[in-house]
């Protein structure tokens, strides 16, 4: 019984200590990551080109709200629509004064084609 009882103790503590390292996670700064060139900032007439899916990046100006989290975004090459959730807006307040940048992906259909934001930022 007490050879039982000693072996019952021993693997609980060896899974407990088990499930308490797989929580570790080691500082960010040392987790690492890429680093090099990312994605190319292209203008709303390239985006155009573009396939479906394709990961864009854009800067420019809102000019305005089409309804529906839909934009007409501008900038020197033409004009597009861009999609913007709610929650994609990461809580900044933007009029068509302000320059951004939009990250996100061309969704075309057969009818249209807009850019579908994942995020948007202010820029200097």
């Amino acid at each position: 019984m007490n050879k039982l009882l000693t072996v019952s103790v021993l693997a609980l503590m060896l899974g407990l200590s088990g499930a308490a390292s797989a929580g570790y996670r080691e500082p960010s700064s040392a987790r690492g990551g890429f680093t090099g060139p990312g994605l190319e900032v292209s203008t709303v007439a390239e985006a155009a080109k573009l396939s479906d899916d394709t990961p864009v990046v854009v800067v420019g100006h809102i000019e305005k709200s089409l309804g529906d989290e839909k934009y007409l975004f501008k900038d020197a090459s033409g004009a597009m629509t861009v999609e913007i959730d709610d929650d994609d807006w990461n809580g900044l307040n933007v009029t068509p004064q302000d320059l951004i940048e939009i990250r996100g992906e061309v969704d075309k259909d057969l009818f249209d084609i807009k850019i579908d934001a994942d995020r948007v930022m202010l820029k200097k």
